[in-house]
């Protein structure tokens, strides 16, 4: 499995390296939109308040996926822009690349949405939000503890 870093590990992430391959910026939200965990390890402008960004985050998710779900070439039953889709319905996508930053998403059977924002030379991240996931399921899930949707301490 590909971490981060772009070198194979198992089971367990490497540590940072200064290579600048590191996540900038990571975010778990729930199906309804509430931020369950928000994580900035380097990030030197911050430009909006943390509940701005959060909702803004969601908002692009959001577009893009009902853009994709629209474009889809293989699907008849495209739907109406903007409508909410099930997780799993229709086309979806995994990364953008910009100059600056990649953004790597996934989302979840349950509507778990994880998006991690990092250097725009890292490689596919997949198989390393399937690993974050799978971290959320068995520490945070299946915690007695835990009340689901409710940010993550």
């Amino acid at each position: 499995m590909q971490f981060f870093g772009g070198s194979d590990v198992s089971p367990s992430p490497p540590a940072p390296t200064a290579a600048g391959h590191n996540a900038n910026v990571m975010y778990m939200f729930n199906r309804n939109g509430v931020c369950l965990f928000y994580r900035e390890w380097n990030r030197p402008l911050r430009t909006l308040n943390p509940q701005q960004d959060h909702k803004l985050m969601f908002g692009l998710l959001f577009s893009l996926k009902s853009l994709t779900a629209k474009m889809d070439p293989t699907s008849v039953d495209r739907g109406n822009l903007g409508v909410p889709q099930l997780p799993g319905q229709g086309c979806s996508f995994h990364s953008f690349r910009t100059n600056t930053y990649k953004l790597s998403f996934m989302e979840s059977p349950s509507g778990i949405k994880i998006i991690l924002v990092t250097d725009p030379r890292t490689g596919d991240l997949r198989e390393a939000l399937k690993y974050i996931y799978s971290l959320y399921v068995e520490y945070v899930a299946k915690n007695p503890l835990y009340d689901p949707g409710t940010p993550i301490r």
